[in-house]
């Protein structure tokens, strides 16, 4: 593979103006067909193989007109201080406030509180329920504006009105300005890193070019919009990443006498092999996504795949071909003087230098690995503790913040109603062939009303043909408790003594138990996806080391910096530590899509950090170096590239925790301490500490399995072997 990279990378850099060319005729069609491509059908979220999706399936087919996924909304009314929401100066106002509400287009029907009787005991608070016919993220400004002019209708006659449920949820916001910002941290880092415009300048270039790639093609594909957000985040991650480490290999090669020409080619030949095989370990661990079975998840993990994918391309093809505009300029301001003096020393006299910081530390490391590998597993593992009080679920209106009319409408009906009214289960009821359909039905409400943990039953309401029928369950506790959770599997349990007794099915549904069934599923498809996704990376990594020890160590050190991040975010989401520092209103339950899309993530930025330090090991070993020394040799060479782009990645992650959506919080969170402590804690620590116990055995592989992997050469050791490819040493300054 080295021999074939160098061959790209080398002709990029020879015809570069016909590759930039092609790179940005690529984008411009791109761009342009994602401008003329019809609109991407709306989302919609579902959940195949669970009774919620059987059950609005079910309501869909019977109930013509209604949608299952539609928005709604819930107007809570309340009354002024010493007044009741049912006098006649207060009544009309609620008349009225409906009746406007009612009107509007996308509107299929509003439950009138004094027709339905939603007025709480004391008479202080009502509600209306509204349906729309879209869901939120489609309905229009003139829809939503009706809700908000209600709050002010209600102000204006001394009456308190908030609105709750999904028309007003506002869509997470990921891109913009916090793109921005880490932008410029990632050039500021750069910079630092580099300490040449050009140098910290192309990372940037070419990951801004991947994204608009990346991006143009979902749109242009008719992909929805909505599954751009991993792939952007991912793509500006990775996109530098890779650039970096070819850069930075780049100038290495020019520090060893290379012309520039030969550098683009080596670095590309010898980095780029590193940038593939971690680029595929990325895409693994998107598309793995897929085992989990939630189609919105599967589209998003294969949106953000293609992203990596063209990342990877870029930085074998554009990269050098920009390079070559830019010979000289991307090199330390020190080397460039010396070419522009014509005073270029052959590489077996390029002075050593003072060892930095990653040498010094390296050989800190192998002098005591026994130390540092107990201290760090200990403090890892102390980390990881809270993380066996993890629960899932799906966090509601309860955990906005109170500044929020969401929030203060959850808080105004379990004041006036009790907490279940937040988190309604819907019943349907399949009766058809069943002999006495009515029957049947009042001996479901009978029993639902008798359970435990049930506060009210609805009135059953029966579809035109009579063959189902739909009910509100309304629980004794909120919908985020464990309560509601096992009220919903008493509920489910005793839908077969209902089949035997009358022939009905009866299914649970809503959003709550929506959410639960999320859950669960997300929880039942942790360890497939675990065994899918790191084994295959296992394999991969034993093709690119030619090792057992390396992959598998590559593998449970992840596992360690996943452990840890839950750590944190149970303790913070969960127990409530630090909760105010960082705006956390209310602790409850950690999303239920937290751990399948952390370990997605970040098993492939792990993974990236893993090639790129220890295949500079890997090559020192192979070019003759001890175990020992191929340590310090590839911390002296990769060390500050890998700490760089952590700190980058670190940087745009925890601009999300200044984001005002509970889950945006935890997402920025949880991804900014798993990179922190898996790029300094175990990669930068724990795996050299490994390695130098097991010495030359960790790179033993067993003679059978060396003649069945292939040889992929990430070393770039055919290069210095063909004879084809001699050092060029640069004898004349070149043309910057």
């Amino acid at each position: 593979m080295a021999k074939l990279l160098y061959r790209v990378g080398r002709f990029a850099f020879e015809k570069r103006r016909l590759v930039v060319l092609l790179w940005v005729g690529l984008l411009a069609a791109l761009a342009i067909g994602a401008a003329s491509a019809p609109p991407a059908p709306p989302d919609t979220f579902s959940i195949p193989g669970t009774e919620s999706q059987q059950a609005f399936d079910l309501l869909e087919q019977r109930f013509p007109g209604t949608k299952s996924d539609g928005a709604q909304a819930r107007i809570v009314f309340v009354a002024p201080e010493g007044q009741q929401i049912g006098s006649d100066a207060n009544k009309a106002v609620v008349e009225r406030i409906v009746a406007d509400v009612a009107s509007g287009a996308q509107v299929k029907g509003v439950l009138d509180p004094f027709q339905t009787g939603a007025v709480s005991k004391n008479g202080t608070t009502a509600y209306a329920t509204v349906s729309y016919g879209a869901t939120s993220d489609n309905l229009t400004d003139a829809t939503k504006t009706a809700l908000t002019d209600a709050m002010r209708t209600g102000e204006s006659a001394g009456v308190t009105v908030e609105i709750g449920g999904s028309a007003l949820q506002a869509k997470p916001e990921m891109a913009g300005a916090t793109e921005a910002i880490g932008i410029a941290i990632a050039a500021v880092v750069l910079m630092i890193t580099f300490g040449a415009f050009a140098a910290a300048g192309l990372p940037l270039i070419t990951a801004l070019i991947g994204i608009g790639v990346g991006i143009a093609a979902i749109v242009a594909i008719g992909m929805s919009t909505t599954t751009t957000t991993l792939a952007m985040m991912l793509g500006l991650a990775v996109g530098i990443d890779y650039a970096l480490f070819i850069v930075s290999r780049y100038r290495t090669e020019r520090a060893q006498g290379y012309s520039a020409a030969e550098a683009a080619g080596r670095a590309v030949g010898t980095a780029g092999s590193a940038v593939v095989f971690a680029g595929l370990t990325v895409v693994i661990a998107l598309a793995g996504l897929a085992v989990v079975g939630i189609p919105a998840l599967t589209k998003m993990g294969l949106a953000a795949a293609g992203t990596v994918a063209v990342a990877v391309t870029i930085a074998l093809t554009l990269l050098p071909a920009l390079l070559g505009f830019f010979q000289n300029a991307v090199l330390p301001k020190a080397s460039r003087k010396a070419r522009d003096g014509r005073d270029n020393p052959p590489a077996d006299r390029v002075p050593a230098g003072k060892p930095g910081m990653g040498t010094r530390w390296a050989r800190f490391v192998v002098r005591r690995p026994v130390a540092v590998l107990v201290i760090g597993l200990v403090g890892m593992g102390a980390l990881a503790l809270p993380m066996t009080s993890l629960e899932l679920g799906m966090p509601g209106d309860e955990a906005q913040p109170t500044s929020t009319t969401q929030r203060r409408a959850y808080d105004a009906l379990a004041e006036g109603f009790g907490p279940g009214f937040n988190g309604p289960l819907t019943v349907a009821l399949d009766v058809k062939g069943v002999s006495d359909p009515r029957a049947a039905v009042e001996q479901a409400t009978s029993t639902l009303a008798a359970t435990k943990g049930v506060v009210s039953v609805s009135p059953a309401m029966f579809n035109q043909a009579g063959d189902a029928a739909m009910v509100t369950v309304v629980p004794a506790t909120g919908p985020s408790t464990t309560a509601t959770k096992d009220l919903v599997h008493t509920l489910r349990g005793e839908a077969s003594d209902l089949k035997t007794a009358t022939g009905a099915t009866m299914l649970v549904t809503g959003a709550t138990a929506m959410n639960i069934d999320v859950s669960q599923k997300m929880a039942d498809a942790l360890l497939p996806y675990l065994a899918v996704v790191v084994g295959l990376a296992i394999l991969l990594l034993m093709v690119v080391f030619r090792s057992i020890a390396v992959p598998i160590k590559a593998a449970l050190g992840f596992l360690l910096s996943v452990g840890a991040a839950f750590g944190v975010i149970v303790a913070v989401f969960q127990w409530g530590w630090l909760a105010d520092l960082i705006g956390v209103h209310q602790t409850g339950p950690v999303m239920s899509m937290m751990p399948i899309f952390l370990i997605g993530v970040v098993f492939g930025l792990a993974m990236d950090y893993e090639v790129f330090l220890v295949t500079r090991m890997r090559e020192a070993f192979a070019h003759g170096e001890t175990a020992h020394e191929a340590i310090v040799t590839g911390f002296r060479h990769s060390g500050r590239v890998v700490v760089a782009a952590a700190a980058i990645m670190i940087a745009v992650f925890a601009g999300f925790i200044g984001g005002g959506e509970p889950m945006i919080k935890m997402m920025g969170l949880g991804l900014a301490a798993a990179v922190f402590f898996d790029a300094f804690i175990v990669r930068m620590t724990l795996v050299p500490a490994v390695l130098a116990l097991l010495g030359d055995k960790a790179w033993w592989l067993p003679g059978w399995l060396a003649r069945i992997l292939p040889n992929v050469d990430v070393e770039g050791e055919s290069l210095n072997r063909h004879e084809a490819v001699e050092p060029e040493r640069e004898l004349e300054s070149v043309r910057a």
